[in-house]
């Protein structure tokens, strides 16, 4: 299996760089301005399946230049939360992909795990856009916070008993365990039955880094398995490079592959 697995914007200079590389799955990082041009989204969206390509959508992070947040206290950014979900849960039932979103993110109001009401508040939310919308999302953990692993009840109180589809952004675990890869395997000894997609990304463990693998200090030897033959998705940080050059994620693959050579071999 090759791992030709990347990320990209809805750019078509980005597009075109990713497709040099005949990936096996593409995910479209969207914007808040994607959500608006719906037909070119769908346009790119076909023209990758008709390639073969299997096309995952990430919601947009950020609503008016601030993160999203499923219990904000802001009556309008959680109506834009609903409305942009309804939006791609359309995209994904009519092109039968999915469509990977995020509860919250660090800096949010869902950062106290420690708020029972909190906790609860944000789980009828998640049932609300799940009675709307199906399952055309898979659910992604952050670094803080209640849908983060350093809240001990995500799993007994939200994800259990939804039966929720995750993406477990595997950097996003590390940093929120402290960069414990001991505990980084007792969480996905719990969590990944419950995943249908990872984010493949490399990680110090103390801040939101993205690295190419190898780089951090994430034991991959102990991850793969769980990985096994589920779809993701290199989600590498360019930032420091050119977002139109997705060469770390393709170190990213070589690495990867190596890693199932030395477990192959054992």
């Amino acid at each position: 299996m090759d791992y030709i697995r990347l990320k990209t914007a809805l750019n078509l200079t980005q597009i075109e760089d990713r497709l040099q590389y005949n990936p096996e799955i593409i995910e479209f990082h969207l914007i808040e301005k994607n959500l608006y041009e719906t037909d070119l989204l769908i346009e790119q969206i076909r023209l990758l399946k008709s390639k073969g390509i299997r096309v995952y959508l990430h919601h947009p992070m950020t609503y008016q230049g601030r993160y999203l947040d499923i219990i904000s206290s802001d009556q309008n950014m959680r109506e834009h939360y609903d409305w942009s979900c309804e939006i791609l849960s359309s995209i994904c039932k009519q092109e039968k992909i999915k469509c990977v979103v995020h509860c919250h993110y660090a800096l949010s109001e869902s950062t106290d795990y420690h708020d029972s009401q909190k906790r609860m508040k944000t789980r009828k939310k998640i049932e609300k856009i799940l009675s709307i919308c199906g399952d055309s999302f898979l659910w992604e953990n952050t670094i803080h916070g209640i849908f983060s692993s350093e809240n001990p009840y995500l799993l007994s109180e939200i994800v259990e008993p939804l039966n929720l589809p995750l993406n477990i952004d595997i950097s996003h675990s590390f940093i929120s365990l402290k960069g414990d890869n001991n505990k980084l395997k007792e969480h996905l000894d719990k969590f990944h039955c419950f995943a249908n997609y990872f984010h493949i990304v490399d990680s110090m463990g103390m801040i939101h880094d993205s690295l190419p693998l190898g780089k951090g200090k994430i034991n991959w030897e102990m991850v793969k398995p769980y990985v096994k033959d589920s779809d993701f998705i290199f989600e590498i940080d360019l930032k420091s490079s050119n977002y139109s050059d997705c060469t770390p994620m393709i170190q990213s693959v070589n690495y990867f592959k190596e890693i199932e050579s030395k477990l192959s071999i054992v």
